[in-house]
């Protein structure tokens, strides 16, 4: 019987995959690869190893996650080595769970990975530390598209006063915003959305809540959604870098 690791690839910038995720990858007979990992990680698979696309980006056809289960499976189940290489961290959002209840209820051994989840990731590119000591005890990560389509509680997130990193939530920025404000958040609270977090094509935009869903026409997924407080240090860290580069 062979062996899976369910890898965390992080947010994007390959260099920020771990060494245990490289030398793990390094191991592997069969990768299966998500759509949003940086192709750059697949630098420390083997020559020989057989590269399997299970793609999976918001919008588009994705592979059925139960083919996927089968062929992590089937793969170990002949012995094989298998690297599911995922984006960010295979617990947050990145249906690692699901996976491993397969593996284990198919007798076989699974060990996971840990990555640097987006929500973590991406803001701190821009400076924004998601907890403070003087602006937020917490931080919360949510998705905005729910696999029942029900969403979040957000009258209840919106009283908890934590920073919000909202995953999977462009398409609905508009009703997000609306009903954080209905629950009365304060319409100035900063607020960004960040396309491509980490890589060399990010974008972001920096608005009070009440206007993010407007200056953020332009981006697309993938996109983490950043609410609170905290994210007034991206504008400090952006002013300084300009003056540097003046």
């Amino acid at each position: 019987m062979g062996k899976v690791f369910l890898i965390g690839a992080g947010p994007g910038d390959p260099e920020l995959m771990t060494l245990k995720a490289a030398r793990a990858l390094r191991s592997a007979d069969v990768v299966l690869i998500d759509e949003l990992v940086n192709r750059g990680c697949l630098a420390h698979a083997r020559s020989d190893a057989t590269v399997i696309e299970v793609g999976k980006r918001g919008g588009a056809t994705a592979t059925p996650q139960e083919f996927i289960e089968r062929l992590l499976v089937g793969y170990a189940g002949q012995g094989k080595i298998v690297a599911r290489l995922k984006g960010g961290d295979p617990f947050v959002f990145g249906r690692g769970g699901e996976e491993l209840e397969a593996l284990y209820a198919a007798g076989i051994e699974a060990e996971v990975i840990p990555g640097i989840t987006a929500g973590i990731g991406v803001p701190a590119t821009l400076g924004i530390p998601l907890t403070h000591r003087d602006m937020a005890c917490g931080v919360i990560f949510v998705t905005g598209h729910s696999k029942d389509g029900s969403g979040p509680d957000w009258e209840l997130l919106a009283r908890t006063g934590m920073t919000l990193v909202i995953y999977m939530g462009l398409k609905r920025l508009a009703h997000i915003a609306s009903a954080l404000l209905e629950a009365g958040m304060c319409p100035d609270t900063p607020a960004c959305a960040i396309e491509n977090g980490t890589l060399k094509n990010q974008r972001q935009v920096l608005a009070p809540l009440a206007k993010l869903a407007q200056v953020a026409v332009g981006l697309a997924s993938p996109a983490i959604i950043v609410v609170g407080d905290v994210v007034r240090f991206a504008a400090v860290a952006a002013a300084q870098a300009a003056a540097r580069a003046a």
